[in-house]
């Protein structure tokens, strides 16, 4: 394992949920922990409402790419995290596996993405302090 805790999130398209928890873990944790996203069927490109959601809270995550799930991303990961990837995505012995059961932003305007957006904080901010990262208040 590295000095530093690396999380992969994991979603289908890559273009939302796991978005938003790469830009939370990034913004939250600064350069300590290494953070990936990647989607099993990944889309054209990142939900324009997760963007504008995200943005509201000061996290820019408009220059996101979805970038497609390999096994060398979950490999080089210590925490694997997916969010309804199901049956997609592979398991290696020996990593964490977190599965966190959130609502699809795909199709929904900003004002639905919020609560989903503040769900992902919470849920960065309790990951964090399982990995001993502290993040600012």
């Amino acid at each position: 394992m590295s000095e530093k805790p690396s999380v992969l999130f994991v979603c289908v398209h890559n273009a939302g949920r796991s978005q938003m928890a790469a830009g939370w873990l990034r913004h939250l944790a600064g350069d300590a922990v290494e953070v990936r996203s990647a989607g099993s069927v990944p889309g054209d490109q990142v939900n324009p409402a997760a963007v504008q959601a995200m943005a509201e809270v000061g996290v820019d995550i408009s220059d996101q790419r979805p970038k497609v799930l390999t096994t060398d991303a979950v490999e080089a990961s210590d925490v694997v995290i997916t969010m309804g990837c199901g049956d997609a995505c592979p398991v290696f012995p020996g990593k964490r596996y977190l599965d966190w059961q959130l609502e699809d932003p795909a199709g929904k305007g900003v004002e639905s993405v919020r609560p989903i957006r503040d769900d992902i904080e919470q849920r960065i901010r309790g990951l964090l302090a399982e990995l001993g990262v502290s993040a600012p208040a």
